[in-house]
């Protein structure tokens, strides 16, 4: 129990139970899909192909979350210190055009609205996927097993089937009414009409068979092979602009993670598009001039000051969160000490302030998140999404895709920094990040969340490096959230704290969660511990033991051993 607790205005006990081990670490929101990358590690394979196993696995069993025909980002640090962040979020189609939804509204909050919700569900709302090029470029880069091993615990799954977790259940009901629009999606989770319940058992047979082709043909099967066409087929027949020349020339970046430092330990996450990079270093830098640790975790001055960073980070953010091949982004002044120093004194101590923003609020929530690590110092965290639950909410017939509804994600109004362009990269929240101490990874952490994503981690890191949490208390400790003026506030934070922040001049809204399940690892020397946090069904599973010592021989002796032959 960390000393922490003595000044804390918001003591809380952890709901699960870490995992310390030596041998690799896996850390992801369902426990098959740990259990998936524990497989590959115990084979002999590597973090990466334990990422690309556990993410195939989510697509069976997180399937309102993530799935091939969607976007995400890699941030991987390889064992000889190389550290790459791997962008396979979707673009929008080549025939896009900026004016091709009819918005119902200029003003919030229904700005992001269009007419018969053609960005937001159905085959219109469907952009062009990077996440199975993504996977299997990650794999054929820096992985060790193939892609038919990496793809098996998946497959079983699908075909086998699985049982429906609380969670799920619940995404399906919240969904049902969309769900019930589509002949696929109401045979596979409304049988009969009614949702699946939880524990019940659920088989993607189409699914299975699916992941079988792409074992056989690899990537290429649906980037411009016969499986695409068979994709893209129906999306068009659906009203669709999407074509096969779009998923053939889809091309992944590889970017520079965007650095920063924080009381000493080192920083990189994901650059723009990502926003959740820039602004967790942006909002830390800000922290810097407070004695955080002197004032308490939980404290109303505390969370008051974390509230106004949120604030000014979210003032900035259309300025960080673009596509920087088509809008300059001012990713080096934004991670900037000095611009925190310009910043900090706009932050009054005793009163909630204004800082005049337009925040896209449209991002969905919906993510899934894997953060796993082997022996040998290879270390990936990655958040990886098909946008809103369940995505576009559509079946492609006969294969078991779900595609991702990414064209949610552009500004339906042309003229603006984040307005539909063909061949544009949707933007993202996502905060995958990596500390170091003393030139050593610290701490690997994520999770999904949307534009809540970055506010998490940021008070994460606060965790760790100020108030001196165990990483099992730092992922599960309550947070807030804000882009102005409302201040969400978990329930976890004491009613006299929520008063208190009330006084200051915060709407306080208080809820059950902040953002969703984080994953974390934390790293001292060999040891490696995985964290989960209570807000998702994320499972850390990790591997002792080990392979005998080399040379040993069932015989000790080894005359004796000459002895017995024959016998």
């Amino acid at each position: 129990m960390g000393d922490w607790r003595q000044r804390a205005g918001a003591p809380f006990s952890i709901e699960k139970a870490p995992v310390t081990a030596e041998g690799g670490m896996a850390v992801t929101n369902h426990p098959l899909a740990s259990a998936a990358a524990a497989e590959m590690l115990a084979a002999g394979g590597n973090a990466i192909d334990a990422t690309v196993a556990a993410l195939f696995t989510l697509t069976v069993v997180e399937p309102m979350m993530v799935g091939f025909f969607g976007g995400g980002v890699a941030l991987i640090r390889l064992a000889d210190g190389r550290q790459v962040v791997l962008d396979g979020l979707s673009t929008a189609p080549a025939a896009a055009r900026p004016d091709m939804y009819r918005p119902v509204a200029d003003t919030w909050p229904d700005y992001m609205e269009t007419e018969g919700r053609a960005n937001k569900r159905g085959a219109t709302s469907v952009a062009v996927p990077g996440t199975l090029k993504a996977w299997c470029e990650a794999l054929a880069r820096h992985g060790t097993l193939p892609l038919e091993a990496v793809l098996e615990p998946a497959i079983r799954h699908a075909s086998r089937g699985f049982r429906v977790t609380a969670y799920l259940a619940a995404c399906i009901a919240e969904t049902a009414p969309d769900l019930a629009l589509d002949p696929g999606m109401a045979a596979m989770f409304l049988p009969g009409g009614a949702p699946l319940p939880e524990g019940s058992w659920l088989t993607m047979p189409d699914y299975a068979e699916t992941l079988r082709r792409i074992a056989d043909e690899g990537p290429d099967a649906v980037y411009g092979g016969a499986l695409g066409a068979r994709i893209v087929e129906h999306l068009r027949a659906q009203g669709s602009c999407i074509a096969l020349a779009d998923l053939a020339a889809y091309r992944t970046e590889t970017r520079r993670p965007v650095r920063g430092t924080y009381r000493g330990v080192e920083l990189i996450g994901p650059p723009p598009p990502c926003s959740g990079g820039v602004h967790v270093i942006q909002m830390l830098n800000l922290m810097e001039g407070f004695d955080l640790r002197a004032s308490g975790f939980g404290r109303a001055e505390t969370l008051h000051l974390v509230l106004e960073a949120l604030k000014i980070a979210a003032a900035d953010r259309r300025a960080a969160t673009a596509d920087p091949a088509f809008v300059d982004v001012l990713v080096e002044r934004l991670v900037s000490k000095g611009y925190a120093a310009l910043r900090r004194p706009e932050i009054d101590p005793a009163r909630s302030g204004d800082f005049v923003s337009r925040v896209l609020t449209n991002e969905s929530a919906n993510t899934t998140h894997v953060t796993i690590a082997d022996r040998h110092g290879n270390i990936v965290t990655s958040t990886q999404t098909i946008n809103s639950l369940f995505g576009a909410r559509i079946m492609v017939p006969g294969t078991g895709i779900i595609p991702n509804n990414y064209m949610y994600l552009f500004d339906p109004h042309p003229g603006h920094a984040l307005s539909l362009q063909p061949g544009k990269r949707i933007t993202s929240g996502i905060s995958a990040m990596i500390g170091y101490r003393e030139g050593a990874p610290w701490f690997a952490v994520g999770l999904p969340g949307a534009h809540r994503i970055p506010a998490a981690v940021f008070q994460f890191v606060m965790n760790l490096v100020d108030h001196g949490m165990s990483v099992q208390e730092a992922v599960e400790a309550p947070r807030v959230f804000t882009h102005g003026p409302d201040a969400e506030v978990e329930r976890g934070v004491p009613q006299a704290v929520h008063d208190a922040l009330a006084a200051r001049g915060h709407p306080v809204t208080p809820v059950d969660h902040v953002a969703g399940g984080m994953g974390a690892i934390l790293f001292e020397g060999r040891r490696m511990t995985g964290a989960s946090c209570w807000r998702a069904d994320g499972v850390p599973m990790g591997l002792g033991g080990g392979l005998a010592r080399r040379g040993t021989s069932f015989w000790p002796d080894p005359r004796r051993g000459q002895a017995t032959k024959g016998m």
